[in-house]
């Protein structure tokens, strides 16, 4: 309901609309802020009082290009990979710069960067005309992500890239899209086969890249087929600002998942938190910050918790060395048994 309001200090005759609701968003947006700062100091001091150390926590790679290669290809079993990925991977030139790309940005770094520093996984979102999209804005078309792939496979010899390729929620599918990936990838894709996760990166090669397929009104992806269907890569995504409980969500949903020896799926676990419509801080890398620093906290409670043996697939925003480090070092101790 309006209520009219007239100040005594303004001119006779002169009318102000004061519209209360504003004031109870305003009053929402400050509780909002309160909520976040407190969620930002359970993070913090469960930090200072756990710390984040794990097993392979200390270990760095020499060569992130080719980390994959370090582990022994022999040795390494596809489900024992704590893998590196990046959440909408291609959004480092989408919209106009200062303009509309902070607020879909979530990668700084091309594709090719992204995989040379470490990530193995790519979060790609497309729409009808084949560019990628983050939401309404779009960006470089699939073709320039292909190529970067294609590149960095080129330039290294036992690297495992899992390349998930959705259509953005409220987009339509690019035509003929299957057809389109098949001849850019043929070659080089893993068929879909529930028994890849139990052999080592060395019996997959010479293929390179699982392609996981998800349309939306196109019929899923078929068994057996040279692409993934979306069953095959999970995850538990909640649309949320609020660091801690993100963190809690994560380990909640992840403490459900079988064991990575036992599933025939990967599962996804993201490290990131989402800029809200009623908040007044927008930009992704402001509101993502609040928990990005926390990947290494959060393996760490997976030991706590005994849910260490469910962590497969952790991805974050704007990657780094140090997010990709806490991956390998975890996956090198997995491989050396002491975990």
């Amino acid at each position: 309901m309006y209520h009219e309001y007239k100040p005594n200090h303004l001119p006779k005759g002169f009318h102000y609309l004061l519209i209360l609701p504003m004031g109870a968003q305003w009053s929402k947006q400050i509780d909002r802020q309160k909520a976040v700062i407190a969620e930002k100091k359970i993070l913090r001091e469960l930090q200072e009082r756990c710390g984040s150390d794990y097993p392979g926590s200390s270990w760095h790679p020499t060569d992130r290009k080719n980390w994959m290669s370090g582990l022994d290809p022999k040795k390494a079993h596809i489900n024992q990979i704590v893998w590196p990925g990046t959440h909408n991977s291609a959004t480092n030139k989408i919209g106009i710069k200062i303009i509309t790309r902070p607020f879909a940005q979530c990668q700084s770094l091309s594709v090719y960067q992204q995989l040379v520093c470490g990530a193995r996984v790519l979060d790609i979102r497309v729409e009808e005309t084949g560019k990628v999209c983050h939401g309404i804005l779009t960006t470089y078309g699939i073709d320039v992500v292909i190529e970067d792939v294609k590149r960095f496979v080129s330039e290294t010899e036992s690297e495992i890239v899992i390349l998930e390729i959705r259509t953005e929620v409220g987009r339509k599918d690019p035509p003929g899209f299957e057809k389109y990936l098949w001849e850019q990838l043929g070659e080089l894709l893993i068929q879909q086969d529930d028994n890849v996760f139990e052999k080592t990166i060395a019996e997959i090669l010479p293929r390179r890249v699982i392609c996981v397929w998800k349309p939306r009104r196109s019929p899923e992806v078929k068994d057996k087929s040279p692409f993934w269907s979306s069953g095959y890569l999970r995850d538990n995504w909640i649309d949320t600002d609020l660091p801690a409980t993100k963190f809690e969500s994560n380990m909640k949903y992840l403490s459900q998942q079988q064991p990575v020896t036992t599933r025939k799926y990967f599962y996804r676990v993201e490290n990131t938190v989402t800029p809200q419509s009623d908040n007044p801080v927008m930009c992704v890398k402001a509101v993502t910050n609040r928990i990005h620093g926390y990947g290494r906290l959060f393996i760490s409670q997976c030991f706590q918790q005994n849910c260490e043996n469910r962590l497969q697939i952790f991805s974050i925003d704007f990657i780094d060395e140090d997010f990709v480090d806490a991956c390998v070092g975890l996956t090198c101790a997995r491989i050396d048994g002491k975990t």
